[in-house]
């Protein structure tokens, strides 16, 4: 099973080795999206998890009572096409290749199984094509 969640941690447990319990004590593999994490600081960290489900509910579970928040990523990237130049800035920091120019036409695609919402092609976008859809 595969879940993309936010984590958001207070300043007192952002020192909390949280992807390391999940991978021991939960085998429950942990791919950092996007990251602002600072000491003693609020953090917050996308992150893709997969594992069991069971095991799942628990590392959740087990984060929740950690007083770590974990809010369910229920949020799209979308393509204004009207307003998109196909300059192709956005393939260059999509860290999955959900982002492409169509090799013959150079036109943008996008293959929305591939996006992770990493939200890393907003602020390349020079004519505010690409936004967050809820």
């Amino acid at each position: 099973m595969r879940k993309r969640v936010i984590l958001t941690f207070s300043p007192q447990n952002v020192h909390m080795p949280v992807t390391y319990r999940l991978a021991k004590d939960f085998n429950i593999a942990c791919n950092i999206l996007r990251a602002q994490v600072a000491p003693d600081e609020v953090g917050k960290l996308v992150v893709e998890l997969s594992g069991d489900i069971d095991q799942m509910e628990a590392s959740l579970n087990w984060m929740r009572e950690q007083s770590i928040q974990v809010s369910q990523l229920g949020q799209e990237i979308s393509i204004d096409e009207q307003s998109c130049v196909h300059c192709g800035l956005c393939t260059a920091v999509c860290p999955t290749g959900a982002l492409s120019l169509h090799k013959q036409t150079f036109q943008l695609q996008f293959t929305r199984s591939r996006c992770v919402v990493c939200e890393q092609c907003i602020p390349v976008c020079p004519v505010d094509a690409i936004s967050l859809e809820l």
